[in-house]
């Protein structure tokens, strides 16, 4: 790729479509202190047709069939003019789109696909339980088989913007009888069915966005199953990875502002916030490289690896680094005010729980990069139902 080329094809073409961004246009981060959801679906739909939002899709479903180099220059690009934060969307574009594109039947991309690329459809993770922790293989929701429907039971929590989602890609149990990963089946449930309760969250940051969800004798159509039975675990690992790397890292929102606010108060003339700016911008651009390298692999065709897991460690640093750095830039004022700042300093510290946790992450690296031994797993091969677990309340 001649990318100087192609990073000025990419900006004529996004400049006939976009408005520049503006200096004194404000950010938002992982759709923190924000809920405009109209401005994202008008912002997918301007998009839709010339598959600049989704470019990495096949072609045949609207995307660009980008390599992961070129979709890095597109993300570059798009930073320059006024696009909206896309947070709500995430899940859908750029975890369940993959996750639909390797595991889905033609008929379920055919389905989904569309809506999902112009932002109709908003879609949720139903992972993560009370129950489990950091081990999501010890989910407990139930899917039981009824005929052409599987009736679920159970609760979910830290369901990002489930109260407003109209899909939820959800994890459970079918076969209580086998080793834990081995009787977990993924479906896509209707977030109206009957036996959906949703509850908001709120944050620190005073956003309502997490919720729990509480199943009960919820309907899931087979048809709405994504991949064999028994198999959602691989489904699961497929989800993960593209989430770790989106949660990395790069080159979004908070960079150049950073660098202006640094400019702007005169930290640059210490050296002291000097160093720790150009260390911030260090981890970003170091992020964003190791991004870009992840996504070309995955583009020529290798599963998602441990480089997930890196990019999610490192974002999580160098978010925590360049909101702590803000907030010290502008001394007390950063602490009283309310500015996009200080909705990022209160957002950082959850970076290092969701998308799994740092600690998991560091025995992901540990293991299949450093060749660490592996953390012992005494539950690994018992079936499910054997393995000891706390009494209900």
């Amino acid at each position: 790729m001649d990318e100087r080329a192609f990073r000025a094809e990419v900006r004529a073409e996004l400049g006939q479509l976009l408005e520049s961004r503006t200096g004194e246009a404000g950010f938002s981060f992982l759709g923190a202190g924000q809920d405009d959801l109209e401005a994202g679906r008008r912002l997918l739909a301007t998009l839709a047709d010339t598959g600049w939002a989704v470019p990495t899709w096949p072609r045949e479903w609207g995307g660009r069939g980008a390599s992961g180099e070129e979709a890095a220059v597109i993300g570059q690009e798009l930073a320059r003019f006024e696009v909206p934060d896309l947070y709500p969307f995430m899940v859908a574009v750029a975890l369940v789109a993959p996750v639909l594109l390797a595991h889905g039947s033609a008929e379920q991309q055919a389905r989904w696909l569309p809506a999902i690329r112009t932002g109709e459809d908003i879609w949720c993770q139903l992972f993560s339980e009370p129950d489990a922790g950091s081990d999501l293989a010890a989910l407990s929701t139930r899917a039981v088989a009824d005929g052409d429907l599987w009736r679920v039971t159970g609760q979910k929590v830290w369901s990002s913007r489930a109260h407003y989602s109209r899909w939820g890609l959800l994890l459970a149990r079918t076969d209580p009888d086998v080793p834990k990963h081995q009787g977990i089946t993924a479906f896509a449930v209707d977030m109206a069915a009957p036996g959906m309760e949703v509850r908001p969250l709120r944050q620190m940051n005073g956003d309502t966005h997490f919720n729990e969800v509480f199943l009960s004798d919820a309907p899931v159509r087979d048809a709405d199953r994504i991949g064999e039975v028994g198999d959602g675990w691989r489904v699961a690992i497929t989800t993960l990875m593209h989430e770790r790397g989106a949660l990395g890292p790069g080159g979004g929102p908070g960079r150049k502002e950073l660098i202006g606010l640094a400019g702007a108060t005169g930290a640059t003339a210490d050296p002291v916030l000097r160093d720790r700016l150009a260390a911030v911008v260090t981890q970003l651009e170091t992020g964003r490289l190791n991004s870009m390298r992840a996504r070309a692999a995955r583009q020529s065709g290798r599963p998602p690896g441990p480089e997930g897991s890196g990019a999610k460690l490192r974002g999580a640093a160098a978010i925590k680094a360049m909101a702590d750095l803000a907030v010290d830039v502008q001394g007390l004022g950063g602490l009283v005010g309310e500015d996009d700042w200080l909705t990022l300093f209160l957002t950082a510290p959850s970076i290092s729980i969701r998308g799994g946790t740092d600690e998991i992450q560091r025995n992901i690296v540990g293991e299949r990069v450093l060749g660490l031994p592996a953390e012992p797993r005494l539950d690994k091969t018992v079936p499910f139902n054997q393995v000891p677990r706390s009494p209900s309340p």
